[in-house]
């Protein structure tokens, strides 16, 4: 008779996890933090490197939908073996955010309803989305390109 060893921190965080319905961000943080502190890897989570890497996961997760035609990257879904894959990228995504979220200690939550809240006034209810990028009028490429310098991000909505 083999005696399994003891579950790590890692596995019974995640074997706690549920549907999307009942999972909590924090469980999600909670998880990777544990995944991450086991392999001893908080040295090489730097917030240069995480993003990083959570560029060239978002990088692949492109790769599934590169060269489809609007409609065929909409049914993309339909096939479980691509379902799955997009699912494993995006999950890689995911996990990359929430390890950079737990290394600056941002609150996603909270960052997610002010972002939300800055796009619904940029981008009110009832107008079609903007065809130039996300530039409003009186907002120049210029000032765009300041914004991102100093930490303002992309001008696109979400």
């Amino acid at each position: 008779m083999s005696v399994s060893p003891p579950s790590s921190d890692f596995e019974q965080l995640r074997r706690a996890l549920a549907g999307d319905g009942e999972t909590t961000v924090q469980s999600l943080r909670d998880v990777v933090e544990a995944f991450v502190a086991e392999r001893d890897w908080h040295r090489f989570h730097t917030p240069k490197n995480l993003s990083m890497a959570l560029a060239i996961e978002a990088a692949e997760l492109m790769e599934h939908f590169q060269w489809l035609e609007p409609q065929e990257s909409c049914d993309i879904g339909a096939s479980p073996k691509s379902r799955r894959a997009v699912g494993e990228e995006l999950a890689d995504v995911i996990c990359y955010a929430l390890a950079l979220a737990n290394a600056l200690q941002i609150d996603v939550s909270s960052a997610v309803a002010e972002k939300m809240k800055a796009n619904a006034r940029r981008y009110p209810a009832g107008n079609p989305p903007p065809r130039d990028g996300g530039n409003r009028e009186g907002s120049s490429v210029e000032e765009a390109g300041s914004n991102r310098a100093t930490g303002g991000g992309s001008e696109s909505p979400g």
